[in-house]
């Protein structure tokens, strides 16, 4: 018998643990024993409990998807404030070049200013807005000034000498920002064939 087993028959008999399952010395080593304990059935069904929650989770969400995932309830929740700041901004009353930057990272307001350039303008900026007849509007050039309020009012008045009606009346102060919002979105993206520049107003 080695040395480890005679200390484990020497050892004296413990008495049966809580819930009837008796102490086990697995091991000892310089007076430092392991027991084989059974484990809490609090701990256990925390264990198990976290199992089934992350296999739901998993299904609910990878499988299924029947919920939004973290990324897509970010998305959702940025959007939101997006849309909040762009009511703020129409309510504010004059435009300004900040509000109607705002005006252009509310994605619901880009999607309805899309619908109104696709309808009326296309026909003198492309449909890309790389320009026809009229000027190309996603270089860095532009004729009557890039700035967020240049552009508003030159859409919003129109520019008679050089056949740029006014939209303001036909469209509608809501429109007209949506258009312009949308038009902010499209600077510096250097549409595929587009127009050579045109203007000395650079804006980065």
């Amino acid at each position: 018998m080695t040395t480890e087993a005679q200390e484990h028959a020497a050892s004296p008999a413990r008495p049966a643990a809580k819930g009837g399952y008796d102490d086990k010395v697995v091991h000892r080593y310089d007076d430092i024993e392991e027991f084989d304990n059974h484990l809490p059935n609090w701990w256990l069904v925390t264990l198990y409990g976290a199992i089934v929650f992350a296999i739901g989770y998993w299904f609910h969400y990878e499988v299924l998807h029947s919920g939004p995932s973290s990324m897509e309830s970010y998305e959702q929740s940025v959007a939101a404030d997006r849309r909040a700041a762009a009511e703020r901004a129409r309510r504010a009353g004059a435009m300004t070049d900040d509000a109607l930057v705002t005006l252009s990272r509310d994605p619901a307001t880009v999607a309805a200013g899309q619908a109104v350039f696709m309808s009326n303008c296309v026909a003198c900026h492309g449909a890309n807005a790389g320009g026809t007849i009229g000027p190309n509007l996603t270089d860095r050039a532009w004729i009557h000034g890039g700035r967020p309020t240049q552009i508003y009012r030159t859409v919003l008045e129109g520019v008679a000498a050089k056949g740029m009606p006014a939209w303001g009346a036909q469209l509608g102060e809501t429109r007209v920002q949506s258009a312009v919002a949308y038009v902010l979105t499209l600077r510096n993206t250097n549409a595929a064939g587009g127009k050579p520049a045109q203007g000395d107003n650079i804006v980065e």
